[in-house]
């Protein structure tokens, strides 16, 4: 990758408004119905409905992601030496085994000071990686080139995601939290809220509300819709992570050694006191059978997988003072770190049938499953490690001893304290029948890169101009005991 900057991008303030070019249309915003409601407790609950052609578009991004998935995949992972590392994966199946291969494809200092988070968007088009530098750095992963610089934050970058190809969510020790578009990466947002720093924030799947926590110890809502605060609770410790389920059900902060995972009505479903302290966790369903699990790092060199069950609706830690027997269960571990705590984790969904099924055996391609869920993580010892989730076991309620997964791929930088990791996609897989690359996938990816197509996967964000009013003064209205 070219390491070359072009000059940096002006400096925005909270201020700035979205170019009309940049803007969702309001005729967009019209389409959904989104309402934030409140309990009698006064909690927050948020409902999000669909109309029109907005869901069908929904159904089929979602079909199209389920059945096309890509056979290669890039990691990328960011440093303490202020180093960024680049990776290729890819499969094969040699001697009626699947095989994980990794090539390193760019290694080169990318900012001035530590970088602290990394995020590719899916597809694998564009990369952006934040650092205590204050700056978020925008590359075209494909064309390994460097965009420009996104000078908006005044503290360090602390999380960076893509949630969906055209919008850049970013959030910085200043505070605040950035929403940029993809296509000219003009600045649609500012968040405030936040009294200190920014240390989490996630976006629901559906794209119209996030979650932030912060040294605060807050846990706010946003409307994603209109760009603003809804609510806020006081969760009484310090929230470091917090992470929606894959269902959008549920979700987790996590603080120090301990996880709490809330329903969207907050009520408590599951308290978890991990053995350690905790670096990262996620959510991520399951690769061959039903249901998901989350995934959990810390300072003990492994990841903790956590099996939910009873599942939720079954009695949970508010509905009895005792919750052992509720609390999520320890599965299975991650193991093959050295003697240094793992630092982050991604997951990605891969095809494994890289070549055509009729070059293959046919013993392969009836022993072997057609896709599978892989996991990056990195730790202070330098290695960069992937895993196969389909080696997780279906869970035994009989069964007592927790498995131990190796990693099927390992790349080490020789001693680089690695900070932050993401997943990009590579190439698009074949059709696991036909062998032939899905043409619907190719078309949404063309009207993605196409300046005049509608932008509606993520609809709302800046759909409004005139909802752009005193944030603050809202957030403070809306805070609850």
């Amino acid at each position: 990758m070219v390491a070359k900057s072009r000059p940096a991008t002006k400096k925005t303030t909270a201020e700035v408004r979205p170019t009309k070019k940049a803007r969702i249309e309001d005729s967009v915003s019209r389409k959904i119905k989104h309402r934030t409601t409140k309990t009698s407790n006064e909690e927050p609950t948020v409902s999000v409905q669909y109309k029109g052609k907005q869901k069908a578009d929904q159904n089929i991004v979602k079909n199209l992601s389920s059945a096309v998935l890509p056979s290669t995949f890039k990691i990328v992972a960011g440093s303490y030496e202020k180093l960024l590392y680049g990776l290729e994966g890819s499969t094969s199946i040699e001697n009626d085994e699947v095989k994980f291969h990794l090539k390193p494809i760019f290694i080169f200092p990318a900012h001035v000071s530590c970088i602290k988070a990394v995020a590719a968007s899916p597809g694998g088009k564009w990369l952006a990686t934040g650092s205590a530098d204050e700056i978020v750095k925008v590359w075209d992963l494909k064309r390994k080139k460097e965009i420009g610089g996104l000078m908006h934050h005044e503290g360090s970058i602390t999380t960076l995601l893509f949630p969906s190809r055209s919008h850049l969510v970013s959030a910085s020790e200043d505070g605040t939290i950035g929403i940029f578009h993809a296509r000219d990466w003009s600045v649609l947002r500012t968040l405030r809220g936040h009294k200190g720093h920014v240390n989490s924030v996630d976006v629901h799947l559906s794209g119209k509300v996030a979650l932030s926590v912060g040294k605060d110890r807050m846990l706010r809502m946003w409307d994603m819709m209109r760009g603003r605060g809804v609510a806020s609770v006081k969760l009484g410790k310090e929230g470091e992570i917090v992470r929606w389920s894959t269902d959008g059900e549920m979700f987790a902060v996590q603080s120090g050694k301990e996880i709490d995972i809330y329903g969207t009505d907050m009520s408590l479903l599951y308290s978890i006191t991990h053995p350690s302290r905790l670096h990262d966790i996620k959510f991520c369903k399951r690769a061959h059978h039903d249901g998901q699990v989350l995934l959990a790092s810390a300072e003990d060199k492994k990841v903790s997988i956590y099996d939910f069950l009873p599942l939720p609706g079954q009695p949970t830690a508010s509905d009895s003072g005792d919750n052992k027997e509720s609390s999520p269960k320890i599965v299975a571990e991650l193991v093959g770190h050295g003697n240094r705590q793992v630092k982050a984790l991604q997951t990605l969904n891969i095809s494994l049938l890289s070549p055509p099924p009729s070059t293959l055996p046919t013993s392969s391609i009836r022993r072997h499953p057609h896709s599978t869920t892989i996991i990056s993580t990195v730790s202070s010892d330098g290695k960069i490690n992937v895993y196969d989730l389909g080696h997780l076991h279906e869970f035994n309620a009989g069964k007592i001893s927790i498995q131990e997964i190796q990693p099927v791929a390992t790349y080490d930088t020789k001693g680089t304290r690695l900070t932050c990791v993401t997943l990009g996609e590579g190439e698009i897989g074949t059709d696991n029948v036909t062998g032939k690359r899905n043409r619907d996938r190719q078309e949404v990816e063309e009207e993605d890169d196409d300046e005049s197509a509608e932008d509606e996967e993520w609809g709302g964000v800046g759909a409004d101009e005139d909802e752009e009013e005193e944030e603050g003064e809202e957030d403070e209205e809306e805070e609850s005991d």
